[in-house]
């Protein structure tokens, strides 16, 4: 281990930039991807850290809510570099797909009239076997008994009963609970203390501040109706309630945006799309939705907090939990809670599948062949998600034509 160490390479904030910035240009897959393409370019081939450092930030980011592989990457930016460090590889990770789902975003709502129907209708398509996948890969990892099956089974009925915003983090508060009641904790192998420079107190402090937002923001925003703290307020919620995967976001953004017409289901499914056909983090998926909302701000002064609101419950938590993760993922408490909540996010991506995603895009037997194509080029054939996305936009245009 002492010659493992002696091996780690320093990194400044701009080498992190730039090295991000590359893998935010070349990252398709989606998060285990993303994950696999960090541990080769990082670990591997830049030495900026050694295999179990790597495992034990992974094993962090797979805890805590909030996007997984860009997570990561603003923790290895913190441990390398401080804050600098860690705002640069957020910015060089997600500045790529950022800009390309902002000028998609443009283009849409601009020259909505020119682009075929087909086309959009079949972005919408490819929603359903990317989600259909996810929830079966999801359900495999999170749900391997039958206690956890059910939890999901039944969140997902309350979900497509219930569909309010606030039953989301409540039914998710609820598996945590059932959890860590019920379930017995997960493995977790013992690695190292990966170091980092911030105080407990500090920490303690920034985690105050996560939770202090998460339940002031949606109060504020309901006393003073101002439409940029809305828009703030709905982004920061559904970035501090992803658990499990990116695909997540898209129930938790959907219930966040459509319900109050910011936005169309046909646009926001649309939008999803494309967002599975970019490189790098699926959050920039909000940047879509900033762009296009009727709310003010739009464009790309609403892209740019959309952004900001979905990933910074991401920094307060990564900073906020690294000091103390070493003793957290050891206790069996926090393990079990975590399983129950695992569990319920399958059943809220379940419910998702069938509403908004399903009801919104299937509309003769045509569709369904077109995304049972998709999932089978996924599932079968392994084919890259970009693919499946031109595939489907093509024959929903080819169709409509």
């Amino acid at each position: 281990m002492q010659t493992e160490q002696a091996d780690i390479q320093p990194a400044t904030a701009s080498e992190i930039f730039f090295a991000f910035l590359r893998l935010g240009l070349t990252s398709f897959g989606g998060p285990v991807a993303h994950l696999g393409y960090f541990h080769q370019a990082l670990v591997v081939h830049r030495r900026w850290l050694d295999e179990h450092h790597y495992a034990d930030l992974v094993a962090l980011c797979q805890f805590l809510p909030g996007p997984a592989s860009s997570q990561v990457g603003i923790a290895i930016g913190l441990t390398k570099a401080g804050w600098r460090g860690a705002v640069a590889a957020w910015l060089g990770f997600t500045i790529p797909s950022a800009i390309l789902m902002t000028a998609f975003g443009l283009g849409i709502g601009r020259f909505r009239t020119a682009i075929p129907q087909g086309l959009l209708h079949g972005l919408m398509l490819v929603a359903v076997p990317i989600v259909a996948q996810a929830v079966w890969l999801m359900a495999r990892q999170l749900c391997p008994d039958w206690p956890r099956r059910n939890m999901a089974l039944c969140a997902s009925v309350v979900f497509l009963l219930l569909p309010s915003p606030l039953m989301q983090p409540l039914v998710i508060a609820a598996g945590g609970i059932i959890g860590l009641l019920l379930l017995k904790p997960t493995t977790s192998a013992p690695v190292p203390n990966a170091p980092i420079g911030l105080r407990r107190c500090v920490a303690g402090g920034l985690l105050a501040v996560f939770g202090i937002l998460f339940l002031v923001l949606p109060l504020v925003s309901a006393i003073f109706p101002d439409p940029a703290l809305s828009l703030f307020s709905g982004f920061y919620r559904a970035g501090a309630l992803v658990f499990g995967g990116g695909h997540v976001v898209l129930p938790l953004l959907q219930a966040a945006v459509v319900p109050r017409g910011w936005i169309s289901n046909d646009m926001f499914l649309a939008g999803y799309g494309v967002a599975q056909a970019m490189p790098g983090p699926l959050f920039s998926f909000a940047a879509y939705l900033g762009t296009v909302t009727t709310t003010s701000p739009n464009g790309p002064a609403g892209a740019v907090l959309c952004l900001l609101a979905i990933y910074f419950p991401s920094f307060l938590l990564i900073a906020g939990a690294l000091p103390f993760w070493a003793t957290l993922r050891h206790r069996p408490d926090i393990r079990s809670a975590l399983a129950g909540i695992n569990a319920t996010v399958v059943g809220l991506l379940l419910a998702a599948l069938y509403n908004p995603v399903w009801t919104s895009a299937i509309h003769s037997p045509v569709d369904i062949l077109i995304s049972l194509c998709g999932l089978s080029l996924l599932m079968m054939l392994n084919t890259p998600s970009w693919l499946v996305v031109f595939i489907s936009a093509a024959s929903g245009w080819l169709l409509r034509a």
